[in-house]
C-alpha cells in the first residue's frame, strides 16, 4: 500500500511541476484581458490626474501667500507623481499581452508612465526649491516649472504608431474597462 500511496504522491508532483512549468511558458494575458487590466490602472489614474490638475489650476489663482501655494503645489504634484506610479506598477503587473510586439507595447506603456511620474516629481522638486520671500519670482518660477512639466508631459506621450496590434486596437475598444 505505501509504494502505491507513494507512486501515486509522485506522479501527482510531476504533473503540478509539469502544469508550473507550462503555465510559466504559456505567455501572457490575453489582448483582451490586458486591455482590462491597463484601462483599470488608467482610469483611476486619469481621474486623480484631473482632479489634481484642476486643484493645481486653482492654487494658482487662489489668494494665498507663497508659503501657502508652495505647500499646496508641492503636495499636488507629489499626488500626481505617486498616482502615475501606482498606474505605472498596476500596467507592469498585468504583464506582456500575447500579441504580435506585446513586449514592446507593455514597456511602451511602463516608459510613458514613469516619464510622466518623472516630470511631476520634477515639478515638484523645483516648486519645494523656490524661496517664497518675493511673490513675483516665486509665482514666476511655479509659472517656469509648469510649462516645463507641460513640455515634458506632452514628451511622454506613448507613441502608438510603433505599437501596432489590430488584437489590442480591438480589445481597448471592447473591454467595459476602457469605455
Amino acid at each position: 500500500m505505501r509504494t502505491c500511496r507513494t507512486s501515486t504522491v509522485g506522479k501527482l508532483t510531476v504533473v503540478l511541476a509539469t502544469l508550473a512549468v507550462l503555465a510559466g511558458c504559456g505567455g501572457g494575458p490575453s489582448p483582451r484581458a490586458w486591455a482590462a487590466s491597463v484601462c483599470g490602472a488608467l482610469t483611476p489614474w486619469r481621474s486623480e490626474i484631473s482632479k489634481l490638475t484642476s486643484s493645481a489650476d486653482q492654487q494658482m489663482t487662489a489668494q494665498t501667500t507663497p508659503a501657502q501655494a508652495k505647500e499646496n503645489l508641492v503636495r499636488l504634484f507629489g499626488g500626481a507623481e505617486q498616482a502615475s506610479e501606482t498606474a505605472r506598477r498596476k500596467v507592469e503587473q498585468a504583464g506582456v499581452p500575447e500579441t504580435d510586439n506585446g513586449e514592446a507595447i507593455a514597456a511602451g506603456f511602463r516608459a510613458s508612465l514613469g516619464k510622466m511620474r518623472d516630470a511631476y516629481g520634477r515639478a515638484r522638486d523645483t516648486i519645494d526649491g523656490l524661496g517664497t520671500g518675493e511673490p513675483t519670482v516665486f509665482y514666476g518660477g511655479v509659472r517656469a516649472a509648469v510649462e516645463t512639466l507641460n513640455k515634458e508631459y506632452d514628451a511622454s506621450a506613448l507613441d502608438t504608431s510603433q505599437l501596432n496590434s489590430e488584437e489590442l486596437k480591438q480589445a481597448f475598444d471592447e473591454v467595459p474597462e476602457c469605455r
